[in-house]
This record gives C-alpha cells, structure tokens and sequence, in this order.
C-alpha cells in the first residue's frame, strides 16, 4: 500500500523542518512525498533542496510555481501523487509518532475485513510551534463516519483523513473556498464512497499533530462563514441553522470547562 503524503508550503521555513523530519523519521517506507511550493520568497525552498538531497529510501517531488492559495496547490497534489491512498500534510503538522503510516496500514489489515477502503482516518492532537502536547482536538473521529457525520463539525482533521487516489484525483478543493474548501473536500469524498459502496475505516489511533493556529484559526470569522455555506449545501440551511445553535451550546460548555 503506497501512501502519497503531499505537503504544501509557502514562506514556511519556520515550520517547516518539522515536517520534514516527522515524514523522513517514519518507520514505513512505501510512501512518496510529493511537496507543492508556492514560489516561496523566504528559506522554504532551501530547506526543501536540502531534505530533497538527502532523502534516498522513497522518492520526494517538488513543484514549485506560484498558485491561486492553498487548495489550488492541494488540486496539483493530487494530480501528482501516485501513491494507492493520498494524506496532506502541510507545513507544521506531523505525525504523531515515528509508527503512525505502519498503524495505518496495519489498522485497514485489521479493520477493513479484505476490503480497500475509500477512506482511513483516526485521532489528532493539537500541539505547539515547538510539539510539545496541547489538548486532544475537541472533536474526535467516530467509530462509524459518513458524509453526515459533518453536519456535528469536522469530526476528522484533514491530516488525519487518507483517501484512496483513485476514486479522489478527480474530486478537486472548490476554490472559491478560501479557508474550508477541505470540510467540503471530504464531504464530497465520502459521499462517493458511499455512492460506491466502499467502507471508511476507523484505525483508532492518534495519526496526527495539528499546529495550533491554523489558518481556520487566524481567520477564524471567514473561516465559519465558509463552513456555514458548506454545510447548507450539502445537509440544508435548516439543518444547518439547528446545528449552529448547537455548536454554540457546545462552545460555551467547553469554555467553562476549561
């Protein structure tokens, strides 16, 4: 099973090097990584050469051109990886441990019961600029997901969310979504899935490490505008206009928690 782990960048020499690391320190070799720069202006890309270089037990591409935002170079990702399923990674993230592509792996074996799964996903932790551990992220995978799992929120970070390239190259982010044209991504995903009658796995482990501070995070008022029209496009605007008040009822008991 070859995993395409695609990464895009833009003036991220910063953060960068941890993602490097987290993908050249995984005990499981049968992966690519496939890396979409935006024409970079700071150190990005020196550091991409130098991991380029020195990387000889897979093979990492690099594409560096400028782009129309994130989810242009995440459509290019797609169009390049070869891999049998694909997982973003962007500058920042990593993977929770050293092990984290051999759980995958061994979790389908488990889990799927001889059936490729359109979908495999897991846990994320929320971690600081220098990985230290946060918080468990406040939504955590179900056991059963679907494309109507979303309407609760973004169960399943996108870093924790690997899709089979087959049945995904042809599914592009909409960029006329600046900040969650990824929810709607894996809305649309699953929904295939289902319309192919194809299992979406649970490996029930923690897969990633989410830098806090995200883009959703920084815009965060644009951010939820988008997810609103997200979700009234695919669950309904009653649908979603009850689940909203809801998200706010669940935001306010978490903040007294805390």
């Amino acid at each position: 099973m070859k995993i395409s782990i695609v990464t895009i960048t833009y003036n991220a020499a910063s953060v960068l090097q941890r993602t490097l690391d987290s993908v050249a320190g995984q005990t499981y070799s049968d992966i690519e990584h496939v890396i979409i720069d935006g024409a970079s202006k700071d150190g990005t890309l020196e550091l991409i050469r130098n991991y380029e270089s020195r990387i000889k037990h897979y093979e990492v591409s690099v594409v560096s051109e400028p782009d129309r935002g994130i989810y242009d170079a995440m459509n290019k990702g797609l169009q390049k990886a070869t891999g049998d399923y694909i997982i973003f990674m962007n500058a920042g993230d990593t993977f929770h441990e050293a092990t984290t592509l051999e759980k995958v792996v061994q979790g389908v074996e488990r889990e799927a019961k001889g059936k490729e799964p359109a979908v495999i996903y897991g846990d994320t932790d929320i971690v600081d600029a220098k990985g230290n551990f946060l918080r468990k992220r406040h939504l955590s995978a179900p056991e059963q997901l679907s494309w109507r799992s979303f309407k609760n929120g973004m169960l399943v970070c996108h870093q924790a969310f690997y899709a089979r390239l087959d049945m995904t190259r042809n599914i592009h982010y909409d960029l006329q979504y600046r900040h969650s044209a990824d929810v709607d991504w894996c809305i649309r995903v699953m929904k295939e899935a289902e319309r192919q009658h194809l299992p979406l796995v649970n490996v029930h482990a923690v897969l990633a490490d989410f830098l806090d501070g995200g883009d959703s995070k920084q815009n965060h008022r644009d951010s939820l505008k988008e997810r609103f029209d997200v979700m009234r496009r695919h669950y309904g605007l009653l649908t979603t206009l009850v689940m909203h008040v809801r998200f706010v009822f669940r935001n306010i008991k978490s903040l007294v928690s805390r």
